[in-house]
């Protein structure tokens, strides 16, 4: 009884021991709770913010890109940056001022077809010409992009001047000239230019780390001997896959005189090369490799590049290539096979390409804008 008792006296005393540790801890945790809790609200908060931001950002991109509205905002943001970082200077006044009104512009026009001149400047001996023309497509019809090349010994008729090979009309008059020229002749219209000199080019190639070409034996053994490639030091191609820099790219779109790979020769043979230089640009470009230092190399590249392309037709390019999903691009050239002579001589100038108008406009129509024969005759019919 005696152990009972004091059994239930320690019991008691245990209690009140426990009982003294919680009126404790009631007088303490407050100061705990002082010094602890906002710690925990604080990590609390962060995250919550840091949530509610992460949830705000998203909602912001869903709304922008899941909008046409939304998207336009990033669309002109995108051609503002192109605008001000390209060598435009008073060049869009000039190019309208200066238009050639001396010949009736019998040309084909549409809505969903815009067309851009792009050409590169050579410079040889005081003199300069074009040595590439191509003509980019945006066809929101058929939602492609299409890169026409044109052979620049082309005999064409240069408005106020004589007959002549395309690549000479640039001389005569500039790049409003050398406009006119393709209008007048290829009877489509024309709605802005993009022009790079030769040294410019090697310098974009370079900034996106060189691309990826595949050459032929006959290639690299040429561009190996001859001073296509500028640099001797640069001069150690092969044949096959072949990671090329921008002088190595430069000397390779220069050769006409050995077959590709594929076996096309002359301007034909060159025409394919700068296409296929092309290519690799785009490519490696967009390639998600470069996506980290895709801005840099837009703002610098662009330095490069001269146009007399207005904010908004920049903004409208990007949006109609956006917006219709066009992800490739498809290359052809003017003239075509069977349409054309290459005489030696022809009214005083050597070595011209004469074409057969009509077949190549009709071929030019085909491609361009998407048209059956009977679409492109009749179309041709209509200038």
């Amino acid at each position: 009884m005696q152990d009972r008792r004091e059994e239930e006296i320690l019991k008691q005393q245990v209690l009140d021991i426990m009982n003294e540790d919680n009126s404790e801890n009631e007088q303490v945790l407050p100061l705990r709770s002082r010094q602890l809790k906002p710690v925990k609200k604080k990590k609390h908060r962060f995250g919550k913010a840091a949530g509610l931001f992460i949830v705000a950002f998203l909602i912001i991109v869903g709304l922008i890109l899941g909008t046409k509205g939304g998207r336009s905002l990033l669309y002109g943001s995108a051609s503002k940056f192109i605008f001000n970082n390209v060598d435009n200077e008073d060049i869009i006044k000039e190019y309208q001022e200066e238009s050639n009104n001396n010949y009736e512009k019998d040309i084909r026009q549409e809505d969903y077809i815009t067309n851009y001149l792009i050409f590169g400047i050579e410079e040889f001996g005081g003199a300069r010409n074009t040595d590439s023309i191509m003509i980019a497509s945006i066809n929101t019809k058929d939602d492609t992009l299409k890169l026409t090349s044109l052979l620049r010994d082309s005999y064409v008729e240069i408005p106020d001047h004589k007959a002549n090979k395309l690549n000479s009309a640039y001389s005569k008059g500039g790049a409003r000239m050398l406009v006119d020229t393709v209008e007048l002749n290829y009877k489509i219209q024309i709605d802005g230019y993009v022009s790079v000199d030769f040294k410019s080019f090697e310098k974009i190639v370079d900034l996106l780390g060189g691309v990826t070409i595949e050459l032929g034996k006959e290639e690299a053994k040429y561009l190996n001997t001859t001073n296509y490639i500028s640099k001797k030091s640069n001069r150690n191609v092969k044949a096959g896959v072949n990671l090329l820099n921008g002088n190595q790219v430069m000397g390779y779109c220069r050769v006409r005189k050995v077959k590709t790979l594929g076996g096309a020769n002359n301007d034909y043979g060159r025409i394919i090369r700068q296409q296929r230089a092309l290519k690799a640009i785009f490519d490696s470009y967009k390639s998600p490799k470069n996506l980290f230092k895709i801005l840099s190399v837009t703002k610098e590249g662009l330095g490069y590049v001269t146009t007399n392309l207005t904010q908004s037709q920049i903004e409208k390019a990007i949006s109609d290539i956006i917006e219709n999903k066009i992800k490739t691009l498809d290359t052809f050239r003017i003239p075509v096979d069977g349409a054309f002579d290459a005489p030696k001589k022809y009214n005083g100038i050597g070595y011209p390409i004469v074409l057969d108008w009509d077949a190549n406009r009709i071929e030019l129509y085909k491609f361009i804008f998407h048209d059956t024969e009977k679409e492109a005759i009749a179309a041709l019919a209509s200038q």
